[in-house]
Order: structure tokens, then sequence, then C-alpha cells
């Protein structure tokens, strides 16, 4: 499917959603809507806040303080990340040892890391941050983890054979292997890295989308908390878009899958 066909569809479901949404709250169906405008906001007055929010300015600082939290969260928790997934990758005496203690840790419900986060690191900047790259890290980790494992032994006799020390194996064989699966957890880092930002800012914040939301609900604005889901949702699509463009330049030496035709 071309690039410019792609887009129409993707636009297309866009306004089919939207239109869908306009109907269920917006047209009568027996003399009211079948979504009650009390709990669901109308398509127009979420478009007209946002559009509210950003000619006042007024969204902006927490804009920038969700950015700033939900950027810091993506790259330490992505470093860290691809840096043991390699390590446990290239050791397995290591990763043996360690694999029940990550499970373990990684089957802890974040929200409950949140408050100690909080205790720990203040309501400032550092505990959205820490809540952050405790989502961030194992996803990254068990793909890049997996990306080395998935190294195949005959490239890798191959590579010996020819004499490759440890530095160039992992510049040529180990690193490639795992670019893929690090790229594929990237996109899904994305948007773990705002909502640890966002779950942060509910528990303790003066500023940011996920406050900007909180008190919306507090106010019973339900304008507000769907104009607020609506901007933090454009907000991850664009960090996504960034990393995407970072994956192509990465991973212009992969061939491009051909589509089968009948």
């Amino acid at each position: 499917m071309s690039r410019g066909k792609l887009l129409f569809f993707q636009l297309l479901v866009a306004v089919v959603s939207i239109a869908l949404w306009h109907l269920l709250t917006v047209v009568p169906f027996f003399d009211e809507p079948i979504l009650n405008t009390f709990f669901f906001a109308t398509p127009e007055n979420v478009a007209w806040r946002i559009v509210r929010w950003f000619s006042d300015g007024s969204i902006w600082l927490h804009l920038w303080i969700t950015l700033i939290e939900s950027v810091l969260a993506f790259v330490v928790g992505s470093v860290t990340g691809v840096l043991v997934g390699f390590w446990f990758g290239l050791n397995p005496t290591i990763a043996a040892v360690f694999d029940p203690y990550v499970k373990m840790i990684n089957a802890l419900p974040r929200i409950v890391l949140a408050p100690i986060f909080a205790l720990w690191f203040g309501l400032g900047i550092r505990s959205k941050v820490a809540l952050g790259v405790t989502l961030v890290f194992f996803v990254v980790f068990f793909n890049v983890y997996q990306g080395v494992k998935e190294v195949s032994p005959t490239v890798l006799a191959n590579a010996r054979m020819l004499g490759m020390n440890k530095w160039q194996l992992m510049r040529h064989v180990y690193w490639p292997s795992a670019l893929s699966w690090m790229f594929s957890s990237l996109h899904t880092s994305v948007g773990f890295a705002v909502v640890g930002a966002v779950v942060g800012e509910y528990l303790g914040s003066a500023a940011g989308l996920g406050y900007l939301i909180l008190q919306a609900e507090g106010a019973l604005d339900v304008t507000g908390v769907f104009a607020g889901i609506v901007v933090l949702a454009a907000f991850v699509i664009l960090i996504d878009w960034g990393v995407t463009l970072v994956e192509r330049r990465l991973l212009a030496w992969q061939p491009v899958a051909v589509e089968a035709r009948p």
C-alpha cells in the first residue's frame, strides 16, 4: 500500500470515529441522544476547549512539564533497558541467576510504586520520571534480551571464523539483531513513559496534563477531561513519530518487505 493511500485510510478512520461520536452525543434518538452529554462531551465542545487552551496559552506549561517528564523517563528507561538487556543476553549465567528476581519486580503493579516514589523523591519531577522508568525499562529490556538471544548460531560461528573480536561481534552481529526488537519496544515504551508521567501527576503535582485532567474531573468538567485526553493522545503520537524517524534512519539497511499480490 502506498504512503498516500495509507494516510487516506488513517484519516478516514479518524473522520468516521468523530462522526460517530457526534451522532451519539448530538443527534436525537427518541427525543434525546444515545449518550448523555453530562457524561460524554461532544466533539464540538472538546474542539473549542482545546482551541481556547492553545489560544490563551494556558496549556503550554502543562505540555512542557509532561514532555520533560516523559522524555526523561523514556531516555533513562530505554538506555538502561538496552544496556542490561545486552548484558544478560551476552552472559547466560548472569541472566539465569537474576531471572526470577527480574520477573518478580516486573510483576509488581506500578501504581503501588507511585506513592513510594513520591515519598522517596518528593512530588517534583523526579518521582514522575522514576515511575516512568519502571514502566519503560522492562519493555525495552525483555525485547533487547530476546533480540540478542535470537542471533543465528551459524552467523555467529562464521563471524568468529573471520576473526572478529568481541567489539566487532557486538557491532556487526549482536547490535543489528537486537535493533529491530529494540525499536519495536520503543514504540510501546513511548506510551508507557507518558503513562508514568500522567499517573505521577495524578498522585500529586501542580502542573502537567495529568494535573489538568485531574482538575477537570474534580470540577465534573467532562469536556475538560475529554479535551485533556485528546491532547494527550496527540502528544503521544507526535513523540512516537519522532521515534519512527530515528528508526528509519538506523534501520535503513533492512530490506523493505514486498507486499504479496494475488
